[in-house]
């Protein structure tokens, strides 16, 4: 069997849901929206930090009536990290808007912030209602822009407004194109900026910060190896459901074909037949073997949809708004 090292290459997500687990799961659905709690202790097989982490899968937030449904879990969600991360409803926050708003995928942070009610300034001339809670923002931008690491720009902010907690907001990296866009993670745990295409910095924690962070994010992008990954799977899911439904006295099925949760039906001489080996790898194997053909030519591209620009806004307001909610007693 062919063996890659994946030491050499990005394989990798920022999302706990596509990490296999077998933890015990909480889960619940409504709305067609699926709400997934996982709480990972010391003895997690991951490189991943001890915390909750909650994860709200969605269909469609474009129109007024799913961006309510979605909006309405959401504020569901924040407010039970906020009482696990143990955060009193009079302490005082800072919410920072991580990316680079110059490219629309990384700008996720920079679109929330722009729709965040802040009270901070309020707060110091004594002039805020008690049902309000004392917000500041920041946007502290990306290093090819500041030559300033966003931790040692972060760290100057919190020594001098010395808030509470921080939320921090992120675009993410999926290994599945069906999470792009219609997944939300929120986490205690922090977050590493710019982990997501491998630009690594420090962490952004209690570990660094002395502050509980909680990390609000959304996978924005995938890999070229991603998309080959998922093409070949539908190929074979698509197969699959032309063998169970297409009628003997025919020679094509006709209409929209709904094979996106077939179950491949394929044996493992039919997968050969049709692919050669890479029929028979497994999912995880093809992924890997598309890395290292890719990546040494540097054609493993990270991508985003073509809807991009639109549905970077639409998922900034909606967290803005769910922060709003949640964070003032009384928006």
């Amino acid at each position: 069997m062919h063996s890659v090292d994946l030491k050499k290459y990005s394989l990798r997500s920022d999302l706990i849901i596509e990490a296999n687990l077998d933890y015990q799961k909480e889960s619940y659905e409504e709305d067609k929206i699926k709400v997934d709690y996982i709480h990972l202790d010391k003895k997690n097989v991951l490189n991943k930090r001890i915390g909750d982490y909650i994860t709200i899968s969605f269909l469609d937030i474009t129109d007024e009536d799913n961006f309510s449904k979605v909006l309405k879990i959401l504020e569901k969600e924040l407010k039970r990290i906020l009482k696990l991360t143990k955060i009193a409803n009079d302490a005082c926050g800072l919410i920072i808007g991580l990316g680079n708003e110059k490219s629309t995928p990384d700008s996720l942070g920079h679109k929330t912030l722009k729709y965040i009610t802040v009270t901070r300034h309020l707060d110091k001339l004594n002039l805020l209602d008690k049902k309000y809670r004392n917000i500041s923002i920041l946007e502290p931008s990306v290093i090819g822009t500041t030559g300033i690491d966003s931790y040692e720009i972060i760290m100057g902010v919190i020594d001098k407004i010395k808030p509470d907690f921080i939320i921090a907001i992120d675009s993410l990296a999926a290994i599945n194109v069906e999470r792009i866009e219609k997944t939300i993670q929120i986490t205690n745990t922090g977050i590493d900026p710019g982990s997501g295409i491998g630009n690594n910095r420090k962490e952004l924690s209690f570990n660094t910060l002395n502050i509980p962070v909680i990390a609000i994010g959304v996978p924005t992008v995938v890999s070229s190896a991603v998309i080959v990954k998922d093409t070949i799977n539908y190929l074979m899911k698509n197969i699959s459901y032309h063998k169970k439904n297409l009628p003997k006295d025919k020679l094509i099925l006709k209409g929209n074909l709904n094979y996106q949760n077939e179950k491949i039906n394929l044996s493992n001489d039919e997968k050969e037949k049709l692919l050669g080996i890479v029929g028979t790898l497994s999912e995880n194997e093809i992924m890997e073997l598309i890395y290292e053909v890719l990546n040494p030519i540097g054609f493993n591209l990270v991508v985003s949809t073509k809807e991009i620009d639109f549905i970077i806004e639409k998922l900034g307001k909606l967290i803005a708004l769910s922060l709003n909610h949640v964070l003032h007693n009384k928006m």
